[in-house]
């Protein structure tokens, strides 16, 4: 059998003092101590939350009768969760079209801006 070698003791780290944060700055102040203490440990950050998906609506609805007089129970839910469904996609629609119109808008006027300063520029340039 081969000789076994004892370990080392481990140095006995001092207890860290009990600190409860008091408010939200406080709280801040000690993760940035804790962070600080060693600089070279990276640190995960998460990345933002995801765009959300617009699912394709659906294509055919059966047995829906809606809001109207003979319809059970159980079917005002059901016409009432696609109806909800079917206005949250449109309004995504809505937000999406304005949004490319806004970057378009914006492109435009960049071009706008650096045919401007071109112009200023050939203009100074050819007094020189």
């Amino acid at each position: 059998m081969a000789a076994v070698v004892p370990k080392p003791p481990r140095p006995k780290k001092e207890p860290q003092p009990l600190v409860i944060p008091k408010n939200a700055a406080e709280d801040q102040r000690l993760k940035l101590d804790r962070l600080m203490k060693n600089v070279d440990k990276p640190v995960p950050i998460p990345d933002g939350p995801k765009e959300w998906v617009l699912r394709p609506p659906p294509e055919f609805v059966r047995d829906v009768m809606g809001s109207s007089a003979g319809a059970g129970s159980g079917e005002f839910h059901v016409y009432r969760h696609l109806r909800r469904r079917e206005y949250q996609r449109q309004e995504y629609l809505d937000k999406l079209t304005e949004k490319k119109a806004l970057d378009e808008d914006f492109q435009k006027k960049l071009e706008e801006n650096k045919v401007m300063a071109e112009q200023r520029t050939a203009k100074r340039r050819k007094k020189r």
